[in-house]
């Protein structure tokens, strides 16, 4: 069995073969890796399988524009500093300096929603691999220390563009949105439904087209898929007509999950009534 092929046993994934073998060989040089794409494509589930994949133990981020540096880093505890004053142990490490402490993964989902400043503190750990902490020192990484970075494109809201300095210390793998065939394959698995079920092709079908209609700034990723045939089989299951369950499920999974453009004064509603009967 290849590792490819191995990867997707393990971990559930359907197809994304040339991701994988790009990402697994980015891993085994030992460099850092940045994984972009729209939301719900798989950047996390591809990005830690292939860690567990190779026996890496990962130290997990989640970006936001309130995170700050100390949070990354560490900090002092002030009862403590009261008592015995700024040294190790009065340090808390933060989830860089773990991981570099323990030759680690840092895996730091969705980047780019970071603030400048504290994105800039990756970049002698990536480079140099070491990190200076006030008080402390010097703190030098671990054999084995690496970044797994996740950013979703930047017209995304709360995202913007990371340093030009950033960037050139990953390596870069894009996941795009897969074809049909393999997104009905995994609604299919992650329902309990058959392949075959004309509600499950459906579901993608509708998912598929919010992100082409024109009306759309922002379409669905197969997760609207998942919760649409979720919904619609528990309506189906109490008495609805498929029809009328499948819209009312397509309402509940993509009104949070879609974008109309505001200057063509689309309304939801019809627009969806399109896709429905398209």
């Amino acid at each position: 069995m290849t590792p490819i092929r191995r990867i997707q046993e393990e971990s559930g994934i359907v197809g994304r073969d040339e991701e994988l073998g790009l990402a697994l060989a980015v891993l085994q040089t030992g460099r850092h890796l940045l994984f972009e794409g729209p939301v719900g494509v798989g950047k996390t589930t591809v990005a830690l399988a292939v860690c567990h994949h190779l026996g890496r133990e990962t130290v997990r981020v989640d970006g936001d524009d309130r995170y700050s540096e100390s949070k990354l880093t560490g900090w002092f505890d002030p009862p403590l500093v009261l008592s015995k004053g700024y040294s190790e142990e009065t340090f808390f490490p933060g989830p860089l300096v773990q991981a570099m402490m323990e030759g680690s993964v840092l895996f730091i989902n969705e980047l780019n929603r970071m603030p400048e400043g504290v994105q800039n503190v990756l970049l002698p750990s990536l480079d140099e691999r070491l990190l200076v902490v006030p008080r402390i020192g010097t703190i030098r990484a671990a054999d084995g220390f690496q970044v797994i970075a996740t950013q979703n494109p930047v017209e995304y809201i709360a995202t913007g563009h990371l340093s030009e300095a950033l960037r050139d210390r990953f390596e870069h793998v894009a996941l795009e949105y897969q074809d049909a065939p393999e997104e009905v394959r995994i609604v299919a698995r992650e329902t309990g439904s058959d392949g075959d079920d004309l509600l499950v092709w459906r579901a993608v079908a509708v998912a598929r087209a919010t992100r082409v209609h024109p009306k759309f700034k922002k379409g669905a990723s197969v997760r609207a898929a998942i919760a649409m045939v979720a919904i619609a089989g528990q309506l189906v299951a109490a008495g609805m007509e498929r029809d009328a369950a499948l819209r009312r499920a397509a309402v509940a999974a993509l009104t949070t999950r879609t974008e109309l453009r505001d200057e063509l004064g689309a309304d939801f509603q019809s627009t969806l009534d399109e896709i429905l009967q398209g």
